[in-house]
């Protein structure tokens, strides 16, 4: 039995020091409140709650069985034991019917009392123990509710997703399929027929298998980023130092005025110096794609709060502001925003493996855009300290 807290009612001054005395040496762990009418214990219940109730039978004013009945309201769950004197058997049996736990006769037996007491204390603290466990039982259910309509929805928004993909997927594939199914067969013809091979035709099949090839890389980046099993190959970097790299050999093939700021010349970071490329040229190309013909196109690299960042701005078409949080979602593809230049081509996957990218570099990548004006996409990734530092070129040195 834990801690317990007991009301007795009597209006005799005898029992009401008695029977809190007779608890005290038999009964460890309980408290004892004491009223010398119903009414004051009325009071006493709305303010205090207990585990067991003790009342005379017969009390000036209200008697203990109008007492029980009102007791039925405030705390329908205490058990009440009544103390009767002789004779008064058919006001027990009226007590019992009303909602009486036990009654207990005069002379009191001091023994009896407190062993009824105690299993009154001992059912009214395991009905609340069960009630509490069924009220965690009810909560947990809610909650298994709650989690199998989330998996559900999710699983049907999964579903969604993947007819989308692989609609999307399948129209994206079949331009370039039919292709390079059709130059093929117009280069063998020509070959067969010992006649000279058109270059501009060779050019064509090769931009519909880069075509594809970017399709099929996008599904496939994709796959081992929703199944965690993206690997990078990290080493200390300079952020500067690369995007000036990655740009003097992208410049010439996008054919559109690029313009690099580099505000800090030593920007160390520890990266994958394939996957952080990959992500700067797929903003790249999304700035050129989105972007009239040969409109500026602005990369920044800089730091701030021990961040280094890289900014790639053009002047293009902009984002709506409904869509622009979802850019970053896999699938998805802005339907108001139309291609400026270059081939449409994709299934709406080249951000949202971005972002993964850089997210597995604890990094963030962000955007901000303004319809008809440009957008401005933000990689932002940790500086190495000059402690860290020194520890990934000694891993780098081990691991060589």
């Amino acid at each position: 039995m834990s801690h317990a807290r007991v009301l007795i009612v009597d209006d005799d001054p005898a029992l009401l020091q008695a029977l809190p005395q007779a608890i005290n040496l038999r009964m460890q762990q309980v408290d004892v409140d004491v009223s010398d009418s119903a009414d004051k214990a009325l009071q006493l219940v709305q303010q205090q709650s207990y585990d067991a109730i003790v009342s005379d039978i017969k009390m000036p004013g209200m008697d203990g069985i109008e007492l029980i009945e009102r007791l039925q309201i405030f705390c329908p769950d205490t058990p009440t034991l009544l103390i009767t004197g002789h004779g008064e058997h058919t006001l027990a049996v009226q007590a019992l019917r009303v909602g009486a736990y036990d009654f207990i006769q005069k002379p009191i037996d001091r023994e009896y009392f407190v062993t009824a007491l105690r299993r009154a204390i001992q059912i009214y603290q395991l009905r609340r123990r069960i009630a509490d466990q069924q009220k965690a039982l009810e909560q947990h259910a809610d909650e298994l509710e709650r989690a199998v309509e989330e998996r559900t929805r999710d699983l049907v928004e999964a579903n969604a997703a993947k007819d989308v993909f692989l609609s999307m997927a399948s129209h994206e594939l079949k331009t370039p399929l039919t292709t390079i199914k059709g130059l093929s067969q117009m280069l063998y013809r020509l070959v067969e027929q010992g006649e000279k091979i058109d270059l501009k035709s060779v050019e064509l099949l090769a931009n519909a298998a880069r075509r594809m090839e970017i399709l099929v890389n996008d599904i496939l980046n994709t796959s081992l980023v929703d199944a965690a099993v993206f690997s990078l190959h990290l080493q200390a970097e300079n952020l500067s130092a690369l995007c000036h790299e990655t740009l003097a050999a992208y410049s010439a093939e996008m054919g559109t005025s690029l313009r690099l700021e580099i505000v800090e010349s030593d920007l160390p970071v520890n990266v994958d110096r394939e996957r952080i490329c990959q992500v700067l040229l797929n903003l790249l190309s999304n700035a050129r794609k989105y972007s009239p013909p040969r409109s500026p196109v602005t990369i920044r690299v800089s730091s701030r709060d021990q961040q280094a960042a890289i900014s790639v701005t053009d002047q293009g078409v902009g984002i709506p502001p409904e869509h622009l949080e979802h850019i970053f979602d896999r699938f998805y593809r802005s339907p108001e925003v139309d291609v400026q230049t270059g081939s449409s081509v994709g299934v709406g996957l080249g951000l949202y493996i971005a972002r993964k990218i850089v997210e597995q570099h604890n990094g963030q990548l962000s955007a901000i855009s303004t319809p008809g004006k440009g957008s401005t996409f933000t990689i932002a990734l940790p500086l190495l300290l000059p402690e860290s530092l020194q520890q990934t070129a000694k891993l780098s040195a081990e691991q060589s």
